[in-house]
């Protein structure tokens, strides 16, 4: 039987915009207040996304969540009707109003952690949807993404959905994006690398000084235990403290892997080679550790132009190609580290860029938009077939989002009434085009 690996990118929401809502995203604080394009970052991710389909991947798409969420705002004493609701939080608590707003459910990787059925006991593939207590604008995403996972991925013989994780600091999860599985086939049984940025019950652990860790080491034990992951499978690796405070919230900003092939930045973690060693141990087959050292390529170009926050892909002919954002071509330490990294005899033998800007701006990279779920045939059999990407699904989406999308977006806009009116309009249709049924009842 055939194994893939799918990408199932987010669909950028109606209301996306520049707030800086993230501290410690070096992109999302520093481009805070500028005036963004919603329609053009749907555009822009739709295209990554046709093109990959187009390469021969599996590529599925995940729907963005409803913004302004009002059922946050009524949670926290604003009352009234729905635009009284978005009045009062303006005057009153603005803050509160831009994090109700936020469109971050965009970036997948956040979504969930995933694990196959090549690994697990069972032999399902098993959700785990990440609780994000770090930021507030994300916390009050899980039980909205648990819905559109099981909409998504709604077949109970072959997919098992766990809730979030407790909403507590000890047990903090950020789902894929810290997480990485590293195997010789898709299909096989392989090892699942939590990197993590901090123990949460041993205050004598390394962690950060000026960023939050955002992923707890317990938070990564405890989704591997609803995974029904055997030890044997699992490594826990520490994220660098160092690397943290200068701006790699996730691990996804500094390494990034794909079947036997693991990207990182010398700095990444901490342990590395005690920890290399276990990998290799529990893999049992070769391993391609690329490290880029600090004289190739710093921790400053690294985060600005994003270059583990890439994707690596196998294309159905074997050979593993990255999709890197076009920030990479346009930073000239990372450009020359590409061209030469395609030469050196590694898997990886091409690099595929695409103008992905309009997340970049916000935080987001190619990997940041996309959650990786390893499937047999006869599992993408069983996923929700109205959200695979095609021709036809292209089409649509592109439609839908010039009917429903607008091309400006400022912070003051957030205050619009209008803006509730639209983003539901628009979610009502694509639940609709994507056969979701009630996803949204969370929100209500």
């Amino acid at each position: 039987m055939k194994q893939f690996e799918a990408n199932f990118d987010g669909l950028v929401g109606p209301t996306h915009n520049y707030a800086g809502l993230s501290f410690g995203n070096v992109a999302s604080y520093s481009n805070a207040a500028q005036a963004s394009n919603p329609k053009a970052a749907a555009k822009q991710g739709l295209l990554k996304a046709k093109a990959l389909a187009d390469l021969g991947m599996v590529q599925g798409v995940l729907a963005p969540q409803e913004r302004p969420d009002l059922y946050t705002l009524r949670r926290i004493g604003f009352s009234g009707t729905d635009s009284e609701v978005i009045q009062k939080a303006a005057e009153q608590a603005p803050a509160l109003l831009n994090a109700c707003c936020s469109a971050s459910s965009m970036w997948t990787a956040n979504a969930a952690t995933v694990s196959p059925s090549a690994d697990t006991r069972d032999g399902k593939v098993h959700f785990t949807p990440a609780n994000l207590v770090d930021k507030l604008h994300r916390s009050i995403e899980p039980l909205t993404t648990g819905s559109i996972l099981k909409a998504t991925f709604n077949n109970d013989r072959y997919f098992k959905h766990h809730l979030h994780l407790p909403e507590h600091a000890n047990f903090g999860d950020e789902g894929a994006a810290n997480h990485t599985r590293l195997c010789s086939d898709y299909g096989k049984a392989g090892v699942e690398l939590f990197v993590y940025g901090q123990s949460a019950t041993n205050p004598n652990a390394p962690k950060p000084k000026n960023f939050p860790a955002r992923q707890t080491l317990e938070a990564s034990q405890a989704v591997a235990r609803l995974h029904q992951l055997e030890d044997e499978s699992c490594v826990f690796m520490q994220q660098n403290p160092d690397v943290i405070d200068q701006g790699v919230f996730h691990n996804d900003v500094i390494s990034v892997g794909n079947q036997n092939v693991l990207f990182y930045h010398e700095q990444a973690f901490l342990n590395t080679e005690a920890k290399f060693a276990e990998i290799r141990q529990k893999m049992n087959s070769e391993v391609h550790f690329i490290k880029v050292s600090t004289d190739q390529v710093s921790i400053d170009d690294a985060v600005k132009s994003y270059l583990f926050n890439t994707q690596i892909i196998t294309l159905p002919n074997g050979e593993m190609a990255i999709i890197a954002p076009t920030n990479c071509q346009e930073n000239p330490a990372v450009f020359a580290y590409l061209n030469q990294l395609v030469t050196l005899g590694t898997p990886i033998t091409q690099v595929k860029y695409f103008d992905v800007k309009q997340s970049m701006q916000n935080g987001g990279g190619p990997a940041c938009l996309r959650l990786r779920v390893a499937m047999n045939e006869l599992e993408i059999e069983a996923v929700n077939q109205h959200t695979i990407m095609n021709d036809n699904l292209f089409t649509r989406l592109n439609t839908w989002v010039d009917k429903h999308y607008r091309d400006s977006l400022t912070v003051a806009d957030l205050a619009d009434p209008q803006l509730i009116i639209e983003s539901r309009t628009s979610l009502d249709e694509l639940t609709q085009i994507l056969k979701l049924g009630s996803v949204y009842q969370f929100q209500k």
